[in-house]
């Protein structure tokens, strides 16, 4: 089935939902896309129409008429975070389906109001965790879920990228508490997502910390964390956007009774340690660097929107579930606003937490 798809928030992030719609064009038909500076959305349809596309494509800047006026099946949000709740709300509430950008809200209460939404209205909400997606990522989940890696023990995310000054200045609104967070809530979130989707159990305890170390934002450029998880298994989080002088790496590393696990490169795409008590089994020996991974893609975006929207449409044609639900999107927003309260706080904090960003409003100042 065809779904009529339109686009709100023509930013940087949104090239990747124009690459998505043109790998699914057999699933979804680009009717329309809304930005408050016209031109942006002129780019991001121009850009589709370079793929051969000829249909004549209306931009919007207020998001709403373009709902009245396409009533699109789905909607895709690009939007800066702090504006997510609200219009994905807004978009249940009118019957369409939604995709929604990372991190899904800036706050515990607007998750969970759009999970409502979703449940009240009967449409599906999604979450861009697209690195699941990730042919490397896929490899080790199948492993863990097959239960190769025996009782996974404990796990650590590494995101040690760039954000230099000039980024931020690019854009006023990254960096702010009310509009984005800092180091953990936007470049991180999807290696915490990995984390905590991998370990196989709830996160029950987060003791955080933060630092603005040197960039011009409110939020922070670094962030760490030691999770405990209901089953006793141990997470570890280091993020930072100071990483000198460009992006270096991402990376995921499990350990468990049976197996090491970890997942290295720009954006968690090459499998570089793949040590399986049972690979005997399989072919591989012990030591054997599985040969099947991706190369650095061009930016840490990668390549997973497309999968993701293709499993986003299959889900609503057979009536299933999509990989990542709102639910689904939840639990990563969750343990960094832990980590936030932790860090504000003085003290771990136990989940279910409910925190939000603009509660961080000058954790920085003196």
């Amino acid at each position: 089935m065809q779904y009529r798809t339109a686009l709100i928030g023509c930013g940087r992030i949104s090239g990747k939902h124009i690459e998505a719609y043109i790998g699914n064009s057999a699933a979804m038909d680009f009717r329309a896309a809304c930005d408050v500076i016209p031109e942006r959305a002129g780019e991001r349809i121009g850009l589709y129409r370079k793929s051969g596309r000829d249909t004549e494509i209306p931009s919007y800047t207020d998001y709403k008429k373009m709902l009245d006026e396409v009533s699109p099946e789905i909607v895709t949000i690009a939007t800066e975070s702090g504006y997510h709740s609200e219009i994905a709300k807004e978009c249940l509430r009118r019957g369409c389906h939604v995709i929604v950008e990372k991190p899904m809200a800036l706050s515990t209460s607007d998750a969970k109001d759009m999970i409502a939404a979703a449940k009240k209205s009967g449409k599906m909400l999604a979450v861009c965790f697209q690195n699941r997606f990730n042919n490397t990522v896929r490899r080790v989940a199948e492993a863990v879920r097959g239960g190769r890696l025996g009782n996974i023990l404990h796990g650590s995310v590494q995101v040690r990228w760039n954000r230099n000054n000039e980024y931020y200045r690019q854009a006023g609104w990254r960096g702010t508490w009310n509009l984005d967070g800092g180091a953990l809530m936007n470049q991180c979130t999807h290696g915490i997502d990995l984390l905590q989707w991998l370990m196989g159990s709830p996160v029950r305890r987060v003791h955080g910390v933060i630092r603005r170390f040197q960039r011009p934002i409110e939020a922070e450029d670094f962030g760490g964390a030691l999770l405990e998880f209901d089953n006793g298994a141990v997470g570890m989080i280091e993020g930072t956007v100071n990483s000198y002088p460009k992006n270096l790496s991402e990376s995921l590393s499990l350990f468990g009774e049976n197996g090491t696990v970890v997942i290295g490169g720009l954006a968690v795409n090459k499998i570089e340690t793949w040590r399986l008590a049972d690979s005997a089994n399989v072919g591989d020996t012990e030591d054997k660097v599985l040969l099947d991974n991706e190369a650095d893609p061009p930016t840490v975006y990668g390549f997973g929107h497309t999968p993701l929207f293709r499993d986003f449409t299959d889900s609503l044609d057979n009536g299933a579930e999509p990989l990542v639900t709102g639910e689904g999107g939840y639990p990563a927003l969750e343990i960094i606003l832990a980590i936030y309260r932790s860090m504000k706080e003085g003290r771990p904090v136990d989940l279910p937490s409910d925190f939000d960003t603009l509660s961080m409003k000058g954790i920085f100042n003196g």
